[in-house]
């Protein structure tokens, strides 16, 4: 299930009789981390066992930031997100779930995690690219 754009989502909030509607109808607020892994697992048909591994996490870890039993740092998120192929919207949507803030064009890290999300790059050779410009890998 695809999820409708922020400005479609606008749109239906100020048509809506109540917001008390408007909540309920898109349940906001009420998916976790954990709620959005799982959807994301679903969505690509992939494997707990074979992201957390692409991610380079700890089984047990992974296991419970997927479970929600634990939650997990913004460098976390982000190999988690190279590990599941996310979109930049994917992966921001994923880093709000678990608490961390969005990635931001104007800060050099975030470019740089930015390029290469969006250009498929795998979590190594976005940690080599942030080896280049001297600044803190992921993994």
């Amino acid at each position: 299930m695809e999820e409708p754009l922020t400005e479609d989502l606008l749109a239906e909030l100020l048509a809506a009789p109540s917001p008390e509607r408007f909540i309920r109808d898109h349940r906001v607020g009420e998916r976790g981390l954990s709620g959005y892994l799982q959807q994301l697992l679903a969505e690509k048909g992939l494997k707990r066992a074979d992201v957390v591994r692409a991610a380079g996490l700890n089984e047990t870890f992974g296991y419970q930031i997927f479970t929600g039993a634990r939650g997990a740092s913004r460098d976390k998120l982000l190999a988690l997100a190279f590990a599941l192929g996310l979109t930049l919207t994917e992966a921001n949507r994923l880093l709000k779930a678990g608490g961390a803030n969005e990635l931001y064009c104007k800060s050099r890290r975030d470019a740089i995690i930015i390029f290469a999300l969006t250009h498929g790059y795998s979590l190594q050779r976005a940690d080599e690219e942030l080896y280049r410009f001297q600044e803190d890998t992921i993994g």
